[in-house]
């Protein structure tokens, strides 16, 4: 295998905007990026825009969003172009550029015409017979006379790739040498009806002329690697150092269910996971630290990494321990920004009634997503039905009576008091504690109660009255004293 420091690193990041960002694209950028970063090389990104029936508008733009907000910035691309552009393959067509390659091959007999009908979106032609669901080569057969007969009617054909006899090998950072009997290929399609490249040609047509030396993929590619090694052989150019990723399964070892959005990249961020735990996590899925740290940034993954030691097997998306992992960068945020970054969610669900900084403070270390705000926070909105036993603590020296009579004589105190920050009704429950002789918790504990109608909440009775406005502070006791009675 080559040693990267005789030649420049180049690596590229070629997704189909046919769909949204999922987290196997996301993997694969991650891990160009920290080769070609890690090697001072270039980090390309190529829009592979050629099947134009499954084409979605807006799913380019969401691949530079997703770059963008990940910090994985890119050395050429669309919105800066290099010396090897265009990049996008729609672009790199209009020069005709992949018919002129794909026409050497027919020169060389590395590849022929076929007139049999109109492809269908894997690759095969609609109307040809099938043996074994492989193409029978009838176009192979046509004498050149035929052939140019059809296209000087004008009949629509599609260009193959002739797989020769024998057998192709292929060598796999991650696999090793793969070797296969040519009698299982397909000859595949080169370029389709409409004149458009196919994926599986264009790709090695422009990781050739971008010079890209490292290729990362799934492993899904394995079994199509060989074809593209025979393309390499009969245009004579040098292939790239190979690089197949594990497939990424949920926990029940299953594909990973678009249905339930962890496959998307766009649902994750909306689902309140931070791009940098997005792209820590996801950098784990395939490979593991030596040092066994699982929280680390984008330039430390980049100095770690080594992506001779990427798993064979598959690797699993730990809905859990995902989680867990983004909760530990909520923790370490800085307030502020964290207090900004989770006001949306709760001026959604809260509205102006409630001080949103006194909850963003009780959510901070409690939450791993943004589906955790309403289990932590359910009793803002709407006071759950008092069960008497929620003001019972026997490590407290609480029971229900004794928390009618503290809420009895401190509800009055409370209502007359004017100055209702958190500061100055902290020091009047004190004062009343020291008054009354009571313990903190025997009147800490029936306040948290009355005030989240819970047995545990989110935050004590000082920060509870400071979520609350004063007056819903105040009918919150006066309904629990009810419960009490």
């Amino acid at each position: 295998m080559k040693n990267e420091k005789d030649y420049v690193v180049r690596t590229r990041f070629a997704p189909s905007p046919t769909g949204y960002m999922h987290i196997g694209n996301l993997r694969t950028a991650v891990y160009c990026y920290a080769i070609a970063r890690k090697n001072k090389g270039k980090f390309v990104l190529r829009i592979e825009d050629t099947d134009r029936n499954r084409y979605v508008a807006d799913a380019e733009q969401v691949i530079y969003d997703t770059l963008k907000v990940c910090g994985l910035d890119y050395d050429e691309g669309p919105l800066c172009p290099g010396k090897y552009g265009p990049y996008k393959q729609s672009e790199r067509k209009e020069q005709n550029l992949y018919i002129e390659y794909a026409k050497k091959l027919i020169e060389s007999g590395d590849a022929y015409y076929c007139f049999c009908g109109h492809e269908e979106q894997h690759d095969e032609c609609e109307d040809c017979e099938q043996t074994f669901g492989k193409y029978d080569r009838r176009c192979l057969k046509l004498s050149r006379e035929e052939i140019e007969a059809n296209l000087a009617a004008g009949k629509p054909y599609v260009i193959r790739q002739k797989i020769p006899e024998g057998k192709t090998s292929f060598v796999d950072a991650i696999y090793g040498t793969i070797e296969v009997d040519n009698s299982e290929l397909e000859d595949m399609i080169l370029i389709k009806s409409d004149g458009y490249p196919t994926y599986n040609f264009a790709n090695i047509i422009d990781d050739h002329l971008m010079n890209i030396t490292h290729v990362v993929r799934g492993c899904e590619y394995l079994s199509s690697t060989p074809k593209y090694t025979l393309l390499y052989k009969a245009f004579g150019w040098q292939e790239p150092i190979y690089i197949h990723c594990p497939h990424i399964t949920d926990e029940e070892h299953k594909k990973l269910s678009k249905r339930l959005g962890h496959a998307s990249v766009n649902n994750l961020l909306q689902s309140g996971f931070l791009p940098e735990a997005i792209v820590n996590y996801i950098s784990m899925l395939g490979w593991y630290p030596e040092n066994g740290v699982e929280k680390f940034s984008l330039a430390e993954f980049v100095e770690n990494f080594d992506y001779r030691r990427v798993n064979k097997s598959n690797a699993v998306f730990d809905l859990a321990k995902f989680k867990w992992l983004n909760g530990e960068y909520y923790k370490t945020m800085d307030f502020e920004t964290f207090a900004k970054f989770i006001e949306p969610q709760l001026q959604k669900r809260f509205g102006e009634n409630v001080n949103h900084a006194e909850l963003a403070d009780l959510l901070q270390k409690r939450i791993e997503c943004f589906d955790d705000i309403d289990t932590v926070l359910d009793f803002v909105n709407e006071l759950p039905k008092y069960e008497n036993d929620i003001f019972a603590n026997q490590k407290l020296k609480v029971d229900a009576p004794l928390a009618r009579k503290v809420l009895e004589e401190i509800t009055p105190i409370l209502e007359n008091t004017e100055d209702f920050s958190k500061e100055n009704v902290t020091n009047v429950i004190k004062a009343f504690i020291e008054e009354k002789g009571y313990k903190n918790g025997q009147v800490l504990w029936p306040l948290r109660a009355a005030l989240s109608g819970k047995m545990s909440s989110a935050g004590g009775a000082y920060e509870l009255f400071n979520v609350f406005p004063k007056a819903e502070s105040m009918r919150r006791l006066k309904v629990a004293i009810d419960a009490l009675r």
